[in-house]
């Protein structure tokens, strides 16, 4: 089962209750029901945010009741699904912090049994091989106010459909020549038991079997039924299933499985200035828009590790937002609030100029060092690190202004400022560049008398971060922001699948390849998290960062500035 202990759906909503009913009712009739739920992928593309909260939620169910949660992947569409999507999605999953019940699971693995329970259908009059173009079947299906029309193809006798699928199976036919479905009710008010197709023809290899079939089951008829299979309790979906309920009982009444699960559907999870939709994802990737699919600015799983987030800071965000019967979309805030609040915790703090500007304190003894003491972390005793000072250090560019506005903290010309755990400076002089005009140093005065100690007869209200010029190591910093200027990218355009693109934020990722930091993180592992103060929250690039080359991604703001970019 699950490794987190803290964070699992102890909340009470609609899908515990009907647990709850379901396990009291079973003691009543003297049965021991074990809760039994499964997260079933599609492995055509990196899981996201939305997968984060069904992953939360079904195994969170399973947990909290004791029961198991099994890993199963809906490997019916060889086309569009890899090895590479598997193994990412399993990774994720495991550094969510969850166990799944026994071996990862394929739909693949019952390809024969499913096979057999449609020549089952087949033999009892529930399933006919139609040899309709794929237009016409959609023609025929009708629509919300119409009755679909019956195929010409839909009275073939048992035998000759038997013969057709197996033909079917054995590779003598082309794709979309024949499809099996399901006789159910063309005037039926839900379109979706308007005769369904349970099986298409595809010349494909498959991931897990190669190319032992040619005929692949659809989703609706696979899922059900590996669900039966593996005596799976409660089946929990997304609303979009909702109306494909009546075909997911009617396909179990009509086969001698082991159970019949029960389908419940939930709220699936929209975040607004991002896209969930897998389609879209794979196009930000396959067009450039991206560097892939573990990009930072991605809302998939790998992209918000990648960034900095931490697996608990998802789980409590999907802990958060809780489990609903209607859609809606959630603020991006709320998430970043989960992030920045779990990163409070247990992030070390540093250090770091991102712009820098080179300060010299003219006063100080050329040569001479000494060790400031800085508390790794405010809250926790997690020690201290020592940090270098000498008469050369670098500050942020913007902490200086010749022309200062008023309540302006930070230097000026005949200000003063306390450098972060160390002395009071006061600004003496200004050096430019002579051509540009541009100030290329700042020359102050210390004084060695407010070490630790507030100045006598002043107040010195600014404080400013800073780094050692010479013992400072260089490093890239990425800073990321939301891949879209709008709230929601994707509205209306369902006449223009590339609208969403002309929404992007141009300023989602903007590279500094001039920054220093202070040498306590000389031996920084990748996914390592900082604050670093003033600035915000920055991970060690999972890929890119290593001891010779110090690369930080912007995981989230102290706190949150798209206030005042939205208004």
């Amino acid at each position: 089962m699950s490794e987190v202990t803290n964070e699992s759906e102890k909340g009470s909503h609609f899908i515990r209750q009907i647990i709850v009913k379901d396990l009291e009712q079973g003691k009543k009739q003297g049965k021991s029901v074990v809760v039994q739920t499964r997260f079933p992928p599609e492995p055509n593309g990196y899981l996201h945010i939305g997968h984060a909260k069904s992953i939360c939620l079904n195994f969170g169910m399973a947990e909290q009741f004791q029961g198991h949660c099994n890993l199963r992947f809906d490997d019916t569409n060889p086309e569009k699904e890899s090895q590479d999507y598997i193994e990412s999605i399993i990774e994720d999953i495991r550094w969510l912090g969850f166990k799944w019940q026994n071996n990862v699971k394929y739909a693949s693995d019952y390809f024969d049994q499913l096979y057999q329970f449609a020549l089952a259908l087949i033999k009892a009059g529930k399933a006919y091989v139609c040899s309709l173009p794929a237009e016409d079947i959609r023609t025929y299906r009708g629509t919300l106010t119409e009755a679909g029309r019956v195929s010409p193809y839909r009275n073939r006798t048992v035998e000759e459909n038997l013969a057709l699928f197996e033909a079917m199976r054995q590779g003598q036919y082309q794709e979309a020549e024949h499809v099996l479905r399901a006789k159910i009710d063309m005037a039926a008010g839900n379109i979706n038991l308007r005769d369904p197709v349970l099986y298409r023809i595809r010349y494909a290899q498959h991931h897990q079997t190669g190319n032992k079939w040619c005929v692949y089951p659809m989703y609706d008829y696979t899922h059900c039924v590996s669900d039966a299979l593996e005596g799976i309790t409660h089946s929990l979906c997304t609303l979009e299933f909702e109306d494909h309920r009546p075909l997911y009982d009617w396909i179990l009444d009509q086969l001698d499985v082991p159970c019949h699960p029960q389908q419940i559907e939930f709220a699936r999870l929209n975040l607004n200035y991002t896209v969930t939709s897998k389609r879209k994802l794979k196009q930000l990737v396959d067009e450039g828009v991206v560097q892939s699919w573990d990009d930072p600015r991605m809302p998939t799983i790998s992209g918000m590790r990648r960034r900095g987030y931490s697996a608990a800071s998802i789980r409590n965000f999907c802990h958060a937002i809780g489990v609903a019967k209607a859609n809606s979309v959630v603020d991006m805030e709320m998430l970043e609030f989960a992030v920045r609040d779990d990163l409070d915790k247990s992030a070390l703090r540093v250090m770091c100029v991102l712009n820098p500007i080179k300060l010299v304190i003219t006063n100080y003894p050329e040569g001479q060092q000494e060790w400031l003491k800085a508390p790794c972390h405010p809250k926790l005793d997690l020690g201290y690190r020592q940090i270098p000072f000498m008469r050369e250090v670098y500050i942020e560019a913007d902490d200086f202004s010749e022309q200062p506005p008023p309540k302006y903290f930070r230097l000026a010309p005949g200000k003063e400022v306390r450098l972060r755990y160390g002395y009071v400076v006061r600004c003496e002089a200004v050096i430019k560049d002579e051509t540009s005009g541009q100030v290329t140093e700042i020359h102050c005065t210390y004084d060695a008398d407010t070490l630790g100690k507030k100045p006598q007869g002043r107040k010195v209200k600014g404080v400013i971060h800073w780094v050692p010029v010479d013992q400072a190591l260089p490093c890239q910093v990425r800073l990321y922001d939301r891949l879209f200027l709008e709230a929601e990218p994707t509205q209306l355009d369902c006449d223009n699948p590339r609208s969403f693109l002309e929404k992007l934020n141009p300023e989602s990722l903007r590279v500094l390849l001039c920054s220093y930091i202070e040498p306590y993180v000389r031996q920084v592992k990748p996914e390592t998290c900082f604050q670093f103060e003033r600035l915000g929250y920055f991970c060690a690039d999972r890929w890119d960062c290593r001891p010779d080359n110090l690369v930080f991604n912007r995981t989230v703001s102290l706190r949150d500035g798209w206030a005042k970019v939205k208004g």
